[in-house]
C-alpha cells in the first residue's frame, strides 16, 4: 500500500509539472489544460481503484456487478432529482384520477404556481379547496361575480350564517335569493391562496355547495380552459 501511495504522488506530482510547463500554450500533450487535467485525475483514481481490486482478492465478476448495481442506483437517483417536476405532476394527475376534485399543483421555471382543474362527470369544473382552513368544495362559475358559499359551508368554515344579514340578491340553480356579504381570512385552491377575499353566503337551503366566482378568478393572472381541463395561473 506505502508503494502504491508513492506512485499516485508521483503520477499527480507529473501531471502537475506538466500542466505548469505549458500553462502558457494552453495545451499538454496535444491536449487543453483543462481537458489534460481531467483526463490526469481519472486516470489517477483508475489506477488506485485497479490496484485496489487486485490487492483486496474480490473476484472481478463479483465487483463488477456490485459496481453496476451501485451505478444504476446512482443514475436512478440523478434522473429523479432531474425530473422530480415532472414526477410530482405525475403523483398528483394519479391523485386527480383516484380523489375527484383534487387540484394538481406545480410550478414553472420562473416558479409561477398553476393548478389544473379536471372537468367532472357533471361536466362542471370541481375542486376540492379550502376556507379559513376548513374543507369546501367548490364549482368553478365564471357567471358568478362572487365567491358564494352555501350555508352548511360557511359554518363549516367557523362562520355563524345565523348571524348574518342577507340583503344582497343573488341568482341560484334554485331560483332568486338574497346573500350574506362575508370577507374570508382565507381560501386556497391548490397552492394558491388569497387572504381577506370578499365573498357571499347563501340563505339555508337555496345552493347545495359553494361557488368559485369571478372575484378569485380576478385576482389570477390568467386562466384558460385545455380540453378537459381548466389552468389556474397565479
Amino acid at each position: 500500500m506505502p508503494r502504491l501511495f508513492w506512485i499516485i504522488i508521483a503520477l499527480m506530482a507529473a501531471a502537475l509539472l506538466l500542466l505548469m510547463a505549458n500553462n502558457d500554450s494552453g495545451t499538454t500533450l496535444g491536449l487543453a489544460n483543462d481537458q489534460f487535467a481531467r483526463l490526469a485525475y481519472m486516470s489517477i483514481w483508475g489506477i488506485a481503484l485497479a490496484a485496489g481490486l487486485l490487492g483486496s482478492g474480490i473476484p472481478l465478476g463479483h465487483f463488477l456487478r456490485n459496481m453496476a448495481m451501485w451505478l444504476i442506483i446512482l443514475l436512478a437517483l440523478v434522473a429523479g432529482y432531474q425530473y422530480r417536476y415532472e414526477l410530482q405532476d405525475i403523483g398528483h394527475r394519479i391523485t386527480a384520477g383516484l380523489i375527484p376534485g383534487s387540484p394538481i399543483s406545480s410550478r414553472d421555471g420562473d416558479g409561477a404556481v398553476t393548478v389544473t382543474l379536471a372537468k367532472a362527470e357533471s361536466g362542471h369544473f370541481e375542486v376540492n379547496g379550502s376556507v379559513n382552513n376548513a374543507s369546501v368544495s367548490f364549482m368553478v362559475d365564471t357567471g358568478a361575480s362572487s365567491i358564494v358559499l352555501s350555508h352548511d359551508d360557511a359554518r363549516r368554515a367557523g362562520l355563524d350564517p345565523d348571524k348574518l344579514s342577507y340583503r344582497t340578491p343573488i341568482m341560484t340553480a334554485n331560483g332568486a335569493a338574497t346573500a350574506a356579504i362575508v370577507t374570508l381570512d382565507d381560501i386556497r385552491i391548490g397552492a394558491i391562496e388569497r387572504r381577506n377575499i370578499r365573498a357571499m353566503v347563501a340563505q339555508d337551503g337555496r345552493m347545495d355547495g359553494s361557488l368559485l366566482g369571478m372575484n378569485f378568478l380576478n385576482t389570477l393572472s390568467g386562466f384558460s380552459v385545455r380540453g378537459d381541463r381548466l389552468i389556474l395561473s397565479d
